[in-house]
This record gives C-alpha cells, sequence and structure tokens, in this order.
C-alpha cells in the first residue's frame, strides 16, 4: 500500500499519508491539486475491488453519505474510480477518534459525554430521516475536530430501511462491542439499532470501558443479546439518576423499551445536559457549544451565569470602565456588542406572528428529499446560533428553478414583514404565500407572490404585500448567492 504514496488519482487527488485501513479499503490524506485542499480519500483495496458483492457495497456507501448533510457527519465531496479502483472523497477531519480520545484521557467529563452523545444522535437522526442505518456505530467511527466537535463517518455497512440489502439476515456485521441484540442474532436492523449503539458509547465515555468483554466476539455479542448493561452509577457514582435512566432505556434489550426514535433520546440527553450544567455550575468546551443549541426553554434550566456568561464579563467590564472613569472605552465595547448575528427590528410597529415549535417545514418539489433538509425547526427556535441548511450545491449552483422553506401561521395572518437572519449572506429569495396545504410540486398557482429580496443580507427584513390573511408562507431561495449551502439561522413573521 504504501508504493500508492504520491501517485495521483483521477489526475487530482494526490496521496500524500495512509490514515487508516480495513479488510475493503484503505483510508488516505490527499491533496485535492484542483481546489488545493487535503481531503480524506477512501481508496477500495485491489484484492477486492474484483468482487461483486464487495464493489456493490461499496458503491451503496458512497450513495448513502452523498445524501447526507449534517455538521456532525463528515462529508462526501467526491467519488470516482482509478485504474478498476473506486474510492470515495470526504473532508477531511483534523484531530483524533473518540476511541482515541477516551483511550488517552480515560473516563470523559459527564457534561462532554453528554454533549458529544447530543451530536452524535443529531448526525444519526439526520441518516435515519432518509432512511438510512449507520449499523456500525461505535467511538471509532466518531472524529473529533480541532475545534472538539463530532462528527460521525464511515457509513461503510449502511444500508437503507426500505432497500434489500447486502447484509442478509442471519449476518452480523459491526463491531461487537456495542452492537444492538437485534444486530447480533441476525435479526431486522433499524435506527434503534444506532440508538442502542450510541447508549453502548455513552457508556463507554463515562465509565472509560466498555460494558462487556469476552473470550471472542460472539462471546460479548451474546452479552448484548443476554445480559443487561452494568450499572453506570456503580462505575462513576457522579452521574445523575437521569443520565443513568437515558443510558438504561437506549440499550433495553426490547426494541419496544427503547427509545422509539431519535427525537425522544436527544430531547433526554438535552434535559440532562441542562442538569448536569446546573449541577456543575459551570459549562466548558463542547458542552458550552451544545448548550447553545439547546431550545429555549431547556436553556432556561442552566444557571444565568452558564447562560449569560459573555454578557456577565461585558457587566463586569462595564463596571470596572465607570469606576475607572475610562468612558470612551466603555463606548467602543458596548458598540461592538458580543458578536451575536444582529436581529433586526421591524420597520413600523408591528407585532410578531407567534409559531408552534413544528411550523416550519423544509420545501424541495424539484428534488430529493421533498423536505430538503430536516431540523427545519432551527429556523424559528429563537436562536440565531442554530440554522436550517439547505443541501450542498456543487459549484454554488441551485441547478434547478428553487428551494425553500415555509412556516405555517394557522389559522392564518396578514403578514406585513417577515425577518431573515441568516450568516451565508447574500443569497436572493422570493417570498409566496398561500391558504391551502401546499402540494409537492413546483410550480403551483396556489403561491402567490408577497416580497422579494435579490441579496439577503445577514440581517434583512422584507416588506410584504399580502392583501388577506394566508396559513403559509414560503421563503423560496433561487439562488445561493456564492455558497454552495445557504443557513437560514432564523424566520420570523410580523403583522
Amino acid at each position: 500500500m504504501a508504493t500508492l504514496l504520491g501517485t495521483t488519482l483521477s489526475g487530482r487527488y494526490r496521496l500524500e499519508a495512509r490514515i487508516g485501513a480495513g479488510g475493503m479499503s484503505t483510508v488516505y490524506r490527499a491533496l485535492d491539486e484542483t481546489l488545493q485542499r487535503p481531503v480524506a480519500i477512501k481508496l477500495m483495496n485491489r484484492e477486492v475491488s474484483s468482487e461483486s458483492e464487495q464493489l456493490e457495497r461499496f458503491r451503496r456507501e458512497a450513495r448513502a453519505v452523498a445524501q447526507l448533510s449534517h455538521p456532525h457527519i463528515v462529508g462526501v465531496i467526491d467519488a470516482g474510480e482509478d485504474d478498476g479502483r473506486p474510492y470515495i472523497v470526504f473532508e477531511y477531519v483534523e484531530g483524533e477518534t473518540l476511541k482515541e480520545r477516551i483511550r488517552r484521557q480515560g473516563r470523559l467529563p459527564v457534561g462532554e459525554a453528554v454533549a458529544y452523545a447530543i451530536e452524535i444522535a443529531r448526525a444519526l437522526g439526520a441518516a435515519h430521516a432518509r432512511h438510512i442505518v449507520h449499523r456500525d456505530v461505535k467511538p471509532q467511527n466518531v472524529l473529533i475536530d480541532e475545534e472538539g466537535s463530532a462528527k460521525v463517518t464511515d457509513f461503510g455497512i449502511a444500508r437503507t430501511l426500505d432497500e434489500e440489502g447486502l447484509t442478509a439476515d442471519g449476518r452480523v456485521l459491526g463491531t461487537t462491542d456495542y452492537v444492538s441484540p437485534e444486530q447480533a442474532l441476525g435479526q431486522p436492523v433499524t435506527g434503534q439499532s444506532d440508538l442502542y449503539s450510541l447508549g453502548v458509547v455513552l457508556y463507554e465515555m463515562l465509565a472509560g470501558e466498555v460494558p462487556f468483554k469476552g473470550e471472542s466476539q460472539v462471546a460479548v455479542a451474546m452479552k448484548h443479546v443476554r445480559e443487561a448493561l452494568p450499572d453506570v452509577q456503580a462505575k462513576r457514582p457522579e452521574v445523575s439518576a437521569a443520565l443513568a435512566a437515558v443510558i438504561d432505556t437506549a440499550t433495553a434489550k426490547r426494541q419496544e423499551e427503547r427509545y422509539a426514535n431519535d427525537a425522544e433520546l436527544i430531547a433526554d440527553l438535552e434535559d440532562v445536559l441542562a442538569i448536569e450544567t446546573a449541577r456543575a455550575g459551570s459549562a466548558t468546551g463542547e458542552m458550552t457549544t451544545v448548550l447553545r443549541t439547546l431550545p429555549s426553554r431547556k436553556q432556561r434550566r442552566v444557571p444565568f451565569r452558564v447562560r449569560h456568561r459573555r454578557a456577565v464579563l461585558v457587566l463586569a467590564a462595564v463596571v470596572i470602565a465607570i469606576i475607572g472613569g475610562v468612558a470612551a472605552w466603555l463606548a467602543t465595547r458596548v458598540h461592538h456588542g458580543t458578536g451575536r448575528l444582529a436581529q433586526p427590528a421591524p420597520a413600523h410597529a408591528l407585532s410578531q406572528v407567534q409559531l408552534c415549535q413544528s411550523c416550519a417545514h423544509g420545501f424541495n418539489p424539484l428534488g430529493s428529499p421533498t423536505d430538503e433538509h430536516p431540523e427545519a425547526g432551527l429556523a424559528i427556535d429563537g436562536d440565531v446560533n442554530t440554522a436550517w441548511l439547505t443541501q450542498i450545491y456543487f459549484g454554488a449552483t441551485l441547478s434547478k428553478a428553487g428551494v425553500g422553506i415555509y412556516l405555517d401561521a394557522s389559522p392564518g395572518v396578514t403578514a406585513r414583514e417577515l425577518t431573515i437572519r441568516t450568516r451565508t449572506p447574500g443569497w436572493s429569495a422570493i417570498v409566496y404565500a398561500r391558504g391551502d396545504s401546499p402540494p409537492v410540486r413546483w410550480p403551483d398557482p396556489g403561491w402567490q407572490e408577497v416580497g422579494a429580496a435579490n441579496h439577503v443580507k445577514g440581517s434583512s427584513s422584507i416588506r410584504l404585500n399580502a392583501q388577506h390573511p394566508y396559513r403559509y408562507y414560503l421563503v423560496w431561495i433561487t439562488n445561493l448567492g456564492g455558497h454552495s449551502q445557504v443557513a437560514v439561522n432564523e424566520l420570523a413573521l410580523y403583522k
């Protein structure tokens, strides 16, 4: 394999270092000579590239990951074939695996472990929303980047829930340290199986070791089938009862006793993170990052000094400045603010339309999936640090008439203004409205144009000319403004 170093795939990707290997493929750090950036290349091994089953599994991985666009999933950039050997190009993540961090550090801080579990669960949720099951969730397949964020990788044995896959019943794939009981028994695997594995990963982050050990992989797998996980509080007394209960539910032997879906697990993990922060009275590292993404109702459980640490520091600086008589310096600090996205006030005396938490929906009638991207609710959660994202469009070209996100202002409202906050300014949009439920097609005469923005700024207000109450308001993105992916951090309607 070392002889491949220095070679260039498809005249573009120069292999520079070998960073991982498996039975089917080898992973290299490479240089994309076209864009002059580092990438990761998964290259199928020569000895298995002629095997049709392995070749199809490799191609399926490329198809599966190409569907996914999420901040906590290692993204696919390209795929191709060189000299009869297929390869996949991924974003290069500088850092270490979660397994390496556990080996280096031992037991992780409780809050950090919960924060990583939330990020992994959100990534799995994005995959499950597209009917893709990872099937090999383990800390070796979670990368921790230089900023401390978790990214799930290696969908090499993933399969779609509605596909007759190559991993037939009766055959166990995946690492048995984290394998779900149904997977160990060769039974059908669902998203709940991934959540079981995540529960085991969370246990390991807290305990510093996997729950079961045995003389063979089969022996470990059978323990997952027959034995309950050891009590994590016995291994780590400071773990709260709430967190222990999350692990117990995630790793229940019977699927009907587990979390039904990712949303349920994420909700409980978010509650636990707020509880752990309140107990500790402080937050550090990735714990701080994830706390900023919690729904506002859960953030209220976090101590004020943690939620508003920056504000507290600014206030302290103001007090010192007043005492010291440095008014000019104080004025400069107040002018600069905190660095958060600005939130424009409506141009006139308008009142904001109150929307339910599930009243935002992605809209992609000209592509797949038709909701474009999950978690549209992040665009109306009141937190400008979270965002609904479009898919990634290579070349920063939309390649279709548009894509969008719409708000459900039930039962209907004559909206006068729409405000948009985005961290990817420059894109264009038309605002449409309608009274009846939107069909998944475009164009459709039911949509009435009520406003437009040719160049959306970081904070923009769009005047609307709705003549009567409409229930649905659509932000139809027509140009990406030079971005490969548009972020809609916050939308708000005013009447």
